[in-house]
């Protein structure tokens, strides 16, 4: 059988790459519940929420378009717009119209949600620095934060390229 009828060979990971993946996928799957858990333990949050609250309060006006709140959150509109319909209910935030495009609409995290987020935060903070600053050096987190940067716009974007063979 000539070569070009033939599949291309998958471009396995060298030890060092596997060893990369493999502390990635940890950091991946493993940070989010101790964060998690500190957040539900101190402030009756999840880390989601709390994500949405703090968007939001960083915000002009403490407000976004639902659809770039998903976008910063990476979420599906419906999975947001369920955790945002918990936070109405407890007074956090406010849907509206959007007044620049009725066609959208914003979220406004109210004075209540926006001390729900100043309450929360330092706990949060607290246990990021327990489990990502501090075990760290400065020139390590720089090396994440250069890393993050190179990978972070393959992730982004409604056209972001996938690779071949990818499901």
């Amino acid at each position: 059988m000539p070569d070009d009828d033939r599949a291309e060979e998958p471009r396995w990971l060298s030890e060092d790459e596997q060893r990369a993946w493999e502390a990635v996928a940890t950091l991946l799957f493993k940070l989010p519940g101790p964060l998690e858990s500190q957040l539900q333990r101190d402030s009756g949050l999840t880390l989601f929420e709390y994500m949405v609250l703090s968007y939001l309060s960083m915000s002009p006006e403490h407000t976004t378009r639902m659809s770039e709140l998903a976008r910063l959150s990476n979420s599906s509109l419906s999975r947001l717009s369920n955790v945002v319909t918990r936070c109405e209910r407890r007074g956090w935030i406010e849907r509206s119209p959007d007044p620049d495009d009725a066609r959208y609409t914003v979220a406004t995290l109210t004075g209540a949600g926006y001390q729900q987020v100043v309450d929360a935060a330092p706990g949060h903070v607290e246990a990021v620095r327990h489990f990502v600053v501090d075990p760290l050096t400065p020139a390590q987190l720089r090396a994440i934060t250069t890393a993050v940067a190179r990978i972070r716009p393959l992730l982004e974007g409604p056209d972001r390229p996938r690779p071949s063979g990818a499901c």
